[in-house]
């Protein structure tokens, strides 16, 4: 005993070799693989305690023994260091052992296999001996730590480790901590896709229009969903279903509607019922909207805050660069006396600048390119951040706005989603109003983001490409904003004596209670300088053959209705604010036989080219309701919509469907 008591105090004494950095992660990594290589031997959950090794044992006599006596010093160490985690219940890190460039190191249960030969061995063989036993002790009490400090053991003095409790496994732990750092960006083997998180919806039913005639749903010129879609085609699969909106894949697009004459009425309304061409015995009916268009030089001044996530998942191609440049191109569309303030957040918020003259566009730009990315996420506090500076730099009767640009969630500060939707909910009726840029993929909380910017009266995009930023904030700068209606609310009520049923292709995450329509109180979405949004609905025409839902038994029991109406598919009421109102409008028009046509090729191409891209999001959904219609025919009738395209939008389109008909025949 006196012996091995001496060799400890001459370990205390001595000094432990250094190994570098490269060398202690190949250790780590070395040590855990043969971690999990002993439990899968053994086949056991956990050492029993009768099977850890105390202190004075053959298995401390044995290390002694096999190491050179310049070694003693190692082996020591590692045990008093031990000793000295149970108490401070702190990761024992044990020394590292110079690098082993030519043997493998060997598990513990080889190592204690060793003949008593081995002593005569040559000393770098037996240091690489020592090192894997130090990497596998270490692997072990690291993972036995991590368990106490979360409360899953508690510590026993006898022992050199922790003492389990029954209903908890550490091999569990040490599998989770692998699989974790097997997950870490960057590293081999790491895939990003499929962690993106989208809100859950089905596919809006069919109704009857006896039993339901009325459908209400807030207005959504969000297009985030169909920027989404492009890059995981462009990624080689196929997006999620949850992640096709429909309606933001129509919206996508600019259509040529008639703007309103004056700004007293923001928008005007078309509309027109057309052949389904999925279902010869159905109808669509067509509702576009367009949004007064801005004179440019009239815009109001702008007060921006840029809230940049710098976090260090932010750290990829095509998400902080593409995000400044992104930024850079909206200095372009901006007047020289508009001011603008950069807030970061990582780890915590922090102000870049402060509110500066666009005209100062070097100082501007210098700010951005020193972004570097960095630390976790606090992106609360950053909004807390970037409220306080729009609010203190306001500009009555301008546009004050938040936009907020990140590749994700929030992990640190107010993580609850209805915690954050109040908070900017509040400031939105300050004035400030909250717009979201989603970059990368892979973490992206696209269902956060949407409530955000839904609760902060602002639109929701996503950029995958420099071209997608010149789109959204060079070409589409008033729209995205200038607001020129708010909580835009839309109402069609149909006929039960032209209408059998009804379903509407998209907006399930936009739809309301029918007495929501004239609560004022109820938020909605809204509608910028120039904006279009289209509505479609398929219709099953009364009398035909093609019900999805057969007649109840006493159905036709009614009175007659009016003549007057006779004509009517359906009347549509459309409610919204102006700018500083609390109470609504409302405008209504009727839709009649006279808005019928009977050929699918007499509607506009902007309304052959929305149903087009409508089959393709209803096609990637699962298709429930389009029947046999299939890539092909959304080709065909895409191409022959495509009028002039002078950006190539929907050439674009074209290729996208092509390349998921390509995709989904890879898919199981």
């Amino acid at each position: 005993m006196s012996e091995e008591l001496s060799r400890l105090e001459s370990a205390l004494r001595a000094t432990s070799p250094q190994a570098p950095a490269s060398a202690r992660e190949r250790a780590i990594a070395q040590a855990m693989e043969a971690f999990d290589r002993h439990h899968q031997e053994t086949g056991e959950e956990w050492r029993h305690r009768e099977q850890v090794p105390k202190r004075g044992t053959p298995w401390i006599r044995r290390l002694a023994m096999l190491l050179p006596r310049p070694s003693y010093a190692l082996a020591g160490s590692a045990a008093v260091l031990a000793l000295a985690g149970v108490v401070s219940h702190q990761v024992l890190i044990a020394p590292q052992a110079p690098p082993a460039p030519t043997v493998e190191p060997a598990s513990i249960e080889e190592w204690h296999r060793l003949p008593e030969s081995a002593l005569d061995a040559p000393a770098d063989r037996i240091e690489v001996e020592h090192a894997a036993a130090e990497r596998t002790r270490e692997a072990t009490l690291a993972a036995e730590r991590s368990e106490a400090d979360a409360g899953l053991v508690g510590p026993d003095l006898s022992y050199d480790f922790y003492t389990p409790l029954p209903q908890q496994s550490a091999t569990k732990a040490m599998a989770e901590s692998t699989r974790a750092l097997a997950l870490e960006p960057g590293r081999p083997g790491y895939r990003e896709q499929g962690h993106d998180r989208f809100a859950e919806f089905s596919p809006n039913p069919v109704k009857v229009v006896a039993e339901e005639p009325v459908s209400t749903f807030s207005i959504d010129v969000d297009t985030a969903s169909y920027a989404f879609l492009r890059a995981s085609l462009n990624e080689g699969y196929l997006p999620e279903k949850h992640a096709v909106r429909t309606e933001e894949l129509i919206n996508y697009f600019p259509y040529d509607y008639a703007p309103p004459e004056t700004r007293d009425t923001p928008f005007a309304t078309h509309v027109a019922v057309m052949p389904a061409p999925w279902n010869d015995s159905a109808r669509l009916l067509h509702i576009g909207i367009k949004g007064y268009e801005l004179d440019r030089s009239a815009a109001p001044p702008a007060n921006l805050v840029f809230l940049v996530e710098t976090s260090g998942s932010m750290d990829e191609p095509n998400k902080l660069p593409l995000l400044i440049r992104s930024l850079e191109l909206l200095l372009g569309a901006l007047a020289p006396e508009d001011r603008v303030a950069i807030v970061t957040y990582a780890g915590m918020a922090g102000v870049v600048l402060e509110p500066t003259p666009v005209a100062e566009r070097a100082t501007i730009r210098a700010s951005l390119e020193r972004l570097r990315a960095g630390g976790s996420t606090a992106g609360a506090e950053g909004i807390r951040e970037a409220y306080r500076l729009a609010e203190r730099h306001r500009l009555e009767g301008g546009v004050n706005r938040v936009i907020l640009a990140t590749d994700g969630d929030f992990n640190l500060g107010i993580t609850d989603p209805q915690a954050l939707e109040d908070y900017v909910a509040r400031k939105r009726s300050g004035g400030v109003a909250l717009s979201v840029l989603g970059f990368g993929m892979g973490n992206y909380n696209d269902e956060l983001m949407q409530r955000l910017a839904q609760s902060g009266n602002g639109n929701a995009a996503y950029i995958d490409s420099l071209s997608e930023a010149r789109k959204v904030l060079l070409e589409e700068t008033d729209s995205t904003l200038v607001t020129i209606a708010r909580d835009v609310k839309i109402q069609v009520e149909f006929n039960p004596a032209t209408v059998r049923e009804y379903r509407l292709l998209g907006y399930e995450t936009r739809l309301l209670a029918r007495e929501d329509f004239r609560n004022d109180k109820v938020d909605a979405g809204e509608i910028g300088a120039g904006h279009t949004a289209t509505v479609l609905y398929e219709i099953i025409p009364a009398g035909a053959d093609a019900q999805r839902i057969p007649e109840r038994r006493y159905e036709n029991e009614g009175a007659e209705p009016a003549t007057e109406i006779a004509d009517e598919y359906a009347f549509v009421k459309i409610r919204y604010k102006l700018s500083g109102a609390e109470r609504s409008t409302l405008i209504a028009r009727p839709v009649t036989t006279a808005d019928a046509v009977e050929r699918l090729d007499a509607v506009s191409q902007d309304a052959r080219f929305a149903v087009a891209v409508a089959a393709f999001g209803e096609l990637l959904g699962g298709g429930r309701y389009i029947g046999d219609y299939d890539y092909e025919d959304i080709v065909a009738l895409a191409n022959g919509a495509r009028g002039e395209d002078p950006f190539g939008y929907r050439s674009e389109f074209v290729r996208l469907v092509r390349l998921a008909q390509s995709l989904s025949a890879l898919e199981p």
